[in-house]
C-alpha cells in the first residue's frame, strides 16, 4: 500500500472516529475539541489564506478567526468535508501530496482523537503503516527533535527493530518503543507507549523541551 492510500486510509478512520465521539470530544490538542481539530484540518486544506499560521505566529491570529468561522458550520457538514479532502485547486488535490504531507497529519491526528480521552489502547498498526511511519522518522528525526539540549537515539521495537540516533550530543536519552508511539512522542505527544531511557538530568531535560515542527 502506498503513502498516498496509507493517508486516505487515516483520513476516513478518522472521519468515521470523529462522528462516534462527537463534536465535544476532547483531543490531545491541548484546548481543542474533535470540532476544532476538524476546522483545522479543512482550514489546512482549504484555505491557502489562513493556512500559514497554522506554523507562522504573528499570523496566528487570523488564522484563528477563519478556524473558528468554520468550527461554526453544522458537525457533521464539518467531518463531511475531513473525509472528501481538499477541493480541486489545492495544493493537497496534486498527485502524491496525500502521501508527502498527509500520512503524518491524519496519522497523528487520529491519534489525538482516540487518545483524547482515558482509556484508551494502543493500536496494533499494520505493517506497512507502521514500516512507513520509522522511515520517515529517519528523514524526519533531526528536524522533530532539533530543540531537545540532550542526545536522542529512537530505538524500534516492533517490526523489524532497529535504532537511529536523531539528536547528537555527549549525554542523552533512547526512546524505547513501537514506530507509530515514537512518531506520536516526536510530535509531542505524551500519551503514548514509550519509555525513555537515561540519567535523571537527561531525562528531565528531554521532558521539558519542545519537540514537533
Amino acid at each position: 500500500m502506498s503513502a498516498s492510500q496509507q493517508a486516505q486510509r487515516e483520513r476516513h478512520e478518522l472521519a468515521e472516529l470523529l462522528l462516534v465521539v462527537g463534536p465535544d470530544a476532547p483531543t490531545l490538542c491541548e484546548g481543542w475539541t474533535t470540532t476544532d481539530l476538524a476546522a483545522h484540518l479543512v482550514v489546512r486544506e482549504s484555505r491557502p489564506d489562513a493556512a500559514p499560521g497554522i506554523v507562522v505566529g504573528p499570523l496566528a491570529g487570523w488564522t484563528k478567526r477563519v478556524q473558528d468561522s468554520v468550527a461554526s458550520q453544522p458537525y457533521p457538514e464539518l467531518v463531511r468535508k475531513v473525509r472528501t479532502g481538499p477541493p480541486t485547486l489545492s495544493v493537497f488535490s496534486l498527485p502524491g501530496m496525500d502521501g508527502a504531507a498527509n500520512l503524518l497529519e491524519y496519522f497523528v491526528h487520529h491519534e489525538d482523537v482516540r487518545r483524547g480521552a482515558p482509556g484508551w489502547q494502543m493500536r496494533d498498526l499494520p505493517p506497512e503503516l507502521a514500516d512507513a511511519l520509522w522511515g520517515r522518522l529517519r528523514k524526519m528525526g533531526s528536524l522533530l527533535f532539533r530543540r531537545v539540549p540532550v542526545a536522542v537515539t529512537l530505538e524500534r521495537t516492533d517490526g523489524a527493530g532497529g535504532s537511529i540516533t536523531v539528536r547528537k550530543g555527549p549525554e542523552g536519552v533512547t526512546l524505547r518503543g513501537p514506530a507509530g508511539e515514537l512518531m506520536l512522542r516526536a510530535y509531542g505527544r505524551k500519551a503514548v507507549n514509550v519509555d525513555v531511557i537515561g540519567s535523571p538530568e537527561a531525562v528531565a531535560a528531554f521532558e521539558s523541551a519542545s519537540l514537533g515542527i
